[in-house]
Formats: C-alpha cells, sequence, structure tokens
C-alpha cells in the first residue's frame, strides 16, 4: 500500500488530486499520511475523514481549535502553522503531492524529498526560485520530481524514449487569459471580476489573474529551463485559446510532438500520480472532428511584459527567479486590493528588479535556502515599496 500526502489539499489541484484517489480506492488502496490546507477548514477535515489521513495541518494557528473540533472522534491528528506543516512533510510518504501556491511550498517541498519517493511537483515556485536546489536536492536523495503542471507534464511525456540532446526546441502553450482579445489599450482598467474570467479553465483566484497577465507562463518558461535544462532560446510560448494542446517538442529533424487532450488538470496529476504506467482516467475524450480546428497565435510582448522579464531574469540567473516571484506575488496582492492597475503589475515587478539587481547575482553553485528566503523577503518588501508609490501616483 503506497504512502501519499497532499501538500495544498484544498487547492484546486489538491481537491482533483483526493479526487483521483478517492476514485482509486481511496483509504483501502492508499495510506494517506498528510494532508494541508488553508483556510477553508470544512473541506480539510472532510478530506482527512473520507481518507483516514494520519495528520491534517491547516495554514493558521488561530483555526487549529476549529480543526480539532471538526476532527474530533475520526483519529486524525491536527496540527496547525508553519512548523507543522515542515514537520508534516518530515514524515515519510513514497508519493507527495506539492501543490501549495507560491513561494510557500518550496520548503516542505525541500524536505519531502528527503525520503527518496516521488514529489510531484505542481507549485512551479519552487523550480523558479530554487530550481538548482531542488534539482540538487533530489539527486543526493535519489529521490524523483514529476512535473504536474499541464504544460510541463506535456512536455515530460512527449520527451519519453527521446534523447534530450536532439530537441531543438520547446514550445509551451498558452491559453491567453481572460483578457486576450481586448483592445491593449483597454487593459489598464481591467478589473479583478473580467480578469477572473477565464474562458477554458476553472482555477484559483491567484493563478487565474496571473494567467490573465501571463506571470504564470512567465513562471513556467524559467520552470522549463530548471526542469529540463534546455537553454532559454530553445523555449518559445505560444498562444493557442483552444487549451487542447497542452505543450509540445520539435526535434532536430523537424518533428514536432504534442500532447493533446480536455482542458482538465487530472491529466497531468493522474499520469503523476500512476507513473510509469497510464491508467484510467475520468476525462473527456476529445472528439477532433467536432473541435474541426485549432488556432495560434504569437503573444504581444506589450500585452504581456512578463514573458519579456522572464527572459531577464534566466539571464541573470542566480537568485534572480526569487526576486522575480515575490515581486509578482506582491504585485498580484495590490491588484487583488485595488491598489494597483491592471498592467501596473509588471511595472512593480521590473522596477524590483531594478532595485535588487546587484543582490541577485550569485552563482548557482553557491545558492542555499536561507539565500532564497532572504531575497524573497528583501523583494516582498521593495515590492510593496514600489506598489505603495505607484498606488499613490494614480
Amino acid at each position: 500500500m503506497r504512502s501519499i500526502s497532499i501538500f495544498g489539499a484544498t487547492g484546486s489541484i489538491g481537491e482533483q488530486t483526493v479526487d483521483l484517489l478517492l476514485r482509486a480506492g481511496g483509504a483501502r488502496t492508499h495510506r494517506v499520511v498528510a494532508l494541508t490546507g488553508g483556510r477553508n477548514l470544512a473541506r480539510l477535515a472532510e478530506m482527512a475523514r473520507l481518507l483516514r489521513a494520519e495528520i491534517a495541518v491547516c495554514a493558521d494557528p488561530r483555526d487549529l481549535r476549529e480543526l480539532r473540533e471538526r476532527l474530533a472522534g475520526s483519529g486524525v491528528e491536527a496540527a496547525a502553522g508553519p512548523e507543522a506543516l515542515l514537520e508534516a512533510a518530515d514524515r515519510p510518504a513514497d508519493w507527495v503531492m506539492s501543490a501549495i501556491v507560491g513561494a510557500a511550498g518550496l520548503a516542505p517541498g525541500f524536505r519531502a524529498l528527503r525520503h527518496g519517493g516521488t514529489l510531484a511537483l505542481a507549485n512551479k515556485e519552487s523550480l523558479v526560485t530554487a530550481g538548482p536546489l531542488l534539482m540538487a536536492e533530489a539527486a543526493r536523495q535519489r529521490a524523483r520530481i514529476l512535473p504536474v503542471d499541464s504544460e510541463h507534464s506535456a512536455i515530460f511525456q512527449a520527451l519519453v524514449g527521446e534523447d534530450i540532446a536532439a530537441v531543438e526546441r520547446i514550445i509551451l502553450t498558452a491559453s491567453g487569459g481572460a483578457l486576450r482579445d481586448w483592445p491593449i489599450e483597454r487593459l489598464a482598467a481591467a478589473t479583478v471580476a473580467e480578469a477572473l474570467a477565464h474562458p477554458n479553465w476553472t482555477m484559483g483566484l491567484r493563478i487565474t489573474i496571473d494567467s490573465a497577465s501571463m506571470f504564470n507562463k512567465a513562471l513556467e518558461v524559467i520552470e522549463t529551463r530548471e526542469f529540463f535544462g534546455v537553454a532559454p532560446d530553445q523555449i518559445e510560448v505560444i498562444i493557442h485559446p483552444e487549451s487542447l494542446i497542452h505543450s509540445m517538442v520539435g526535434y532536430r529533424d523537424g518533428a514536432i510532438m504534442a500532447h493533446m487532450g480536455a482542458p482538465d488538470m487530472r491529466h497531468s496529476i493522474g499520469y503523476a500520480l500512476n507513473w510509469p504506467e497510464r491508467a484510467a482516467l475520468p476525462v473527456a475524450r476529445l472528439d477532433l472532428a467536432r473541435i474541426g480546428q485549432l488556432t495560434f497565435r504569437a503573444p504581444d510582448l506589450q500585452r504581456y511584459p512578463a514573458l519579456r522579464l522572464a527572459r531577464e531574469v534566466m539571464a541573470r540567473r542566480g537568485l534572480a527567479g526569487a526576486a522575480f516571484n515575490a515581486a509578482k506575488e506582491v504585485a498580484l496582492d495590490h491588484f487583488l486590493a485595488g491598489g494597483i492597475g491592471f498592467m501596473d503589475m509588471g511595472c512593480v515587478v521590473e522596477a524590483t528588479l531594478e532595485v535588487l539587481d546587484p543582490e541577485l547575482g550569485r552563482e548557482n553553485d553557491r545558492m542555499t535556502l536561507e539565500d532564497v528566503q532572504a531575497v524573497d523577503h528583501l523583494a516582498r518588501q521593495r515590492a510593496g515599496e514600489v506598489a505603495r508609490r505607484q498606488a499613490g501616483e494614480r
């Protein structure tokens, strides 16, 4: 019986992971070690009961009493706070889903690698902020990292049986987000509600906004560089509004391998959960005749400055990824709070990178997790200052 932990169980990826586990037999077929979640205590407790988890951890220590009450009589241990999260990651598990959103997912994922099992990585920020550290730790512990982002799962699958040296280019597809067809002059006035109206996917609030700004895709460009070890100029982005091709790999003989499927994250979650086998999954099957055609277009870098900034981050290397992600998270906070406009988010990130440039040049082989965390903290401070200044100028 394989042991499993899910970090970020109450988010979109976590919910779908739990769905697949329950369909596969739940506690009868898997031993669930730890489930962690945010403020949705009712759902976290419900999941823990259904899967008979050993421990459930919520993010805020102030919620511990309520979580204990919801789990009373279940035999599931309750805990709360950052230290409890790390302690949960220290509990050995064969397969760990890392689905906490943001830089907060780095430390528990890093800890989970120590057990030498499989880390199913949906937390793209881990590779963006500390890719060399994470990959080196996996190699040191003889652990395996499997990508769960739909794009990187698609690339991973397109590379099966192939030599990475034969890869000419990797093409990341992007939906373009909720505002992809807006006139560019209207984007500055876009509201949170408008940026959340994604045409293809139902996702969490933050990732949906990141999709509209393409900061999500910018992170994925950096993630591709770190996970697959290809050169930045081998990575391309193309807008594919139908979201049916999840990414492509082009080889030196001119062939392109594309991964297609309905826009359902259970594809990539299920692949990571059952790897190296392919199990039956409860996802829609494509009717290509009904679909009729697929469309593609190049992204406009004026509309999506995040893509240009990702290139600059890859050129800087070192700690630039940690600063980029932290500034992006702060800029998003300020947009959600109404302090800055939609297009101001890119300005906040760019200004933060410029201010911190002297701090970001550390060579990758000299980076430590403490360095990453320190730059993350510093970048949040600087990005907050920039965002407040921009808010005052509006």
